[in-house]
């Protein structure tokens, strides 16, 4: 199964990727499922008031970074779903970065669409960047490392309505004190991925980690064999792609390695049920 489960098109404020183009791209290249994932972010974004279905990516244009249109969003998948029937298999998916304060308006979002897939991330807390370091500044590495999983684990503690957490160790790629130690956030973690477990959720293994110059997966191997070793077996590989470049960009490396970490199969989802794929 060759599929990538984390792609951003011109709904998302940081892309201007088509979505017709990233489906016909994708189908160009092969791939048998694939699901559309923009952005919301609540608490640092505002939602579109114009809730007709008609989209123009010159609307962007002069303003402030918006979350998905969602009216829009869902119809063209649903066009493209339609239209490119029989050739790939198209799901609606969405990206949730997710605070604690704002999960109210993630319930009622998610209430609205029928998603087949949800991604839980962490982009910011307190509603501060971390890529501007406005979250880092003031604080010991410790202290934001500390606070970020925090934050993580208090989300998925009262928010269920998603499917993987999303590039888990995000803070790592903007943590410009240099690699933080695994001993000192493993309890943490420990404790976040037990509960994604008891949960019956997964986590995202994000490519992009190649594209940022990392030296490890994102997440980690650390967290990943910790995962497989608590019991977690539900993963999904996604290049976080925005633009034609990134789509599924390692993706089979990333199940080849996986593979030799010990995990047996990745996964898809319909309707927000994991579907495994032996490795």
């Amino acid at each position: 199964m060759y599929t990538d489960y984390h792609l951003h098109t011109y709904y998302s404020d940081d892309s201007d990727y088509p979505m017709e183009q990233l489906v016909q791209d994708a189908i160009a290249m092969g791939l048998d499922e694939i699901c559309i994932t923009d952005h919301v972010d609540y608490g640092i974004k505002g939602d579109w008031e114009d809730t007709s279905t008609v989209y123009h990516p010159e609307e962007k244009a002069g303003r402030p970074v918006m979350n998905v249109k969602y009216p829009a969003y869902h119809a063209e998948i649903r066009a493209m779903q339609q239209k490119y029937a029989g050739q790939i298999v198209l799901r609606e998916g969405m990206e949730f970065g997710v605070q604690v304060r704002t999960i109210p308006q993630y319930r009622k979002l998610f209430a609205a669409y029928p998603f087949d897939f949800i991604i839980l991330s962490c982009h910011q807390v307190e509603d501060k960047e971390f890529w501007t370091q406005d979250f880092q500044r003031g604080r010991s590495q410790e202290e934001y490392n500390q606070r970020y999983y925090r934050e993580i684990l208090q989300v998925i503690q009262q928010y269920k309505d998603y499917s993987v957490l999303g590039h888990l160790d995000l803070i790592a790629r903007y943590d410009q004190a240099g690699p933080y130690p695994f001993e000192k956030i493993r309890d943490m973690v420990s404790e976040i991925l037990r509960q994604a477990i008891r949960d019956g959720k997964g986590l995202e293994v994000n490519t992009s980690c190649h594209r940022y110059g990392l030296k490890d997966l994102t997440p980690s191997r650390d967290i990943l064999r910790l995962y497989r070793d608590l019991g977690g077996t539900i993963l999904t590989i996604g290049s976080d792609a925005h633009k034609p470049e990134h789509l599924a960009a390692y993706g089979k490396e990333t199940m080849e390695e996986l593979k030799e970490m010990g995990f047996e199969a990745i996964c898809t989802f319909e309707k927000m049920k994991p579907v495994f794929h032996k490795l």
